[in-house]
């Protein structure tokens, strides 16, 4: 007899439909499923800075895993914009509540032999505090890029976005997101010729 199938992969993939930044107009468009990407690979680099650099020991491959499927309840739910989500706390209690359903539905997808292997990247819950806050750090450095990529393709809507999501990581003040934002922040700005070592 075969197995049963499962939808869960096929739904996640749908994170590529979902637009981020819906109450903005956008120069460059961006989607749950890229914004994902950049996060697990932003949080493993934050992860690994802070085991090498800073005296810490996290496991930077589960934290990188766990980033991946960070806005994977957006596929049930769709993209709030943060002032939406965040404009009192009855309704990022409400919020967090349907966040929550949304996990459990998720994971109620997938065949029973494999959710109790999937829920520690999928319920925020499941993951310790170091670990939501390298993701939350991580989640914030690329909502501040994405702010940076839209001022200089000219548009001025993502201004002051970008100054409250910077006085935001300043005001956290963690040391491996101040490496991050010397070291490998002002490349972003630069042209493609200049990170390929054909701009000297």
């Amino acid at each position: 007899m075969g197995r049963v199938t499962s939808h869960f992969f096929a739904y996640v993939s749908r994170l590529r439909w979902i637009r981020r930044w819906g109450l903005m107009r956008n120069a460059i468009e961006e989607n749950v499923a890229t914004h994902s990407w950049e996060v697990a690979t932003l949080a493993h680099a934050l992860a690994i800075l802070r085991n090498e650099q800073f005296g810490g020991a996290v496991n930077a491959d589960r934290i990188a895993a766990a980033a991946l499927y960070h806005d994977a309840t957006e596929v049930i739910t769709g993209d709030m914009p943060t002032p939406v989500k965040y404009h009192s706390r009855v309704m990022r209690s409400a919020f967090g509540d349907i966040e929550h359903k949304a996990e459990e539905e998720l994971l109620a997808l997938l065949p029973g032999e494999l959710r109790s292997s999937f829920a520690p990247y999928l319920c925020e819950s499941r993951l310790t505090e170091q670990e939501q806050e390298l993701i939350k750090a991580a989640d914030r450095l690329s909502a501040w890029l994405k702010c940076r990529a839209e001022l200089a393709a000219g548009n001025p809507e993502f201004g002051p976005a970008a100054e409250q999501i910077r006085e935001r990581l300043e005001h956290d003040d963690l040391p491996e997101v101040r490496y991050f934002l010397e070291v490998f922040a002002p490349s972003y700005d630069q042209p493609l010729d200049n990170l390929l070592g054909q701009g000297d």
